[in-house]
């Protein structure tokens, strides 16, 4: 490990790319290696046992590609898989911890609203660390399974029907308990940001985990002095464990950009 060395990104699936989109804003020198773990997507409905192994072969991956610094750029992960920094020795982060903080710091009314997949949900990781920091703030939880197929298969406009009902049916509770922030606790809710805004309505703050994330990163950056001397911007590199099919289209909606530097690995051998 070196400055010159990667930062190490991993997700479930593609959701993981708005930390990327995030990371080359805020740390626009770094490399960046990213694992998307398209052909086990989603792990919101894994066990914890399954969730886990997963992650350490996702980690183990990046590792083999001389990282500098880990990112679990998936909600579920970071609320069940505990601190796999102590297991790589290496810097590493989650979107649990700077999340929470952020969630903390913006609420007005003392109540926060957290949207994530079921595993995540059900962990309440996002409310224990909330109420870690605060003990009197109100946190309320609700899981959203249709948001990544919604998302991975390109139903993300605000205007479509289908969407705006889906996330209508979500979001209602938290309305009703007038929710003044509200955390996108996975990854690949960002890209449906517009419509969620619509529905919660203008006074209620998002909180992007992954923006926070990438704001932690250059954090940990600044902490341990691993900075990239490099003047010209860094280099991204895509893997994923299926098919490439469609992969630059998806990423695309998560980037802002076409992707064509991507690879296919064998997850499994991790």
């Amino acid at each position: 490990m070196s400055e010159n060395s990667a930062i190490g990104v991993f997700d479930s699936g593609l959701g993981g790319l708005t930390a990327v989109k995030e990371l080359v804003q805020f740390l626009p020198h770094e490399n960046i290696v990213y694992f998307g773990d398209t052909g086990r997507v989603p792990y919101g409905n894994r066990s914890r046992e399954t969730i886990t192994r997963y992650a350490m072969q996702d980690a183990r991956f990046l590792q083999s590609k001389d990282i500098k610094i880990l990112i679990a750029a998936c909600g579920t992960v970071s609320s069940v898989a505990g601190d796999l920094g102590k297991e790589f020795h290496i810097p590493y982060t989650g979107v649990l911890k700077p999340t929470a903080i952020t969630a903390a710091k913006t609420t007005r009314n003392g109540k926060i609203g957290v949207i994530g997949t079921t595993a995540t949900v059900n962990s309440s990781s996002y409310k224990k660390a909330i109420q870690r920091i605060n003990p009197d703030l109100q946190v309320f939880q609700q899981d959203c399974p249709l948001f990544v197929p919604l998302v991975e298969n390109g139903f993300i406009d605000r205007s479509d029907i289908v969407v705006r009902t889906v996330v209508e049916r979500y979001l209602a509770v938290l309305m009703e308990n007038q929710v003044d922030t509200l955390i996108l606790g996975c990854t690949h809710y960002p890209i449906l940001r517009d419509v969620i805004a619509d529905v919660m309505g203008e006074n209620v703050a998002l909180i992007d985990s992954g923006r926070e994330t990438a704001r932690y990163a250059l954090h940990l950056i600044q902490k341990y002095n691993l900075a990239n001397p490099q003047k010209k911007h860094g280099i991204c590199e895509y893997y994923v464990s299926d098919n490439l099919d469609n992969f630059s289209k998806i990423a695309g909606i998560f980037l802002g950009k076409s992707v064509s530097n991507v690879q296919q690995i064998k997850i499994e051998h991790y």
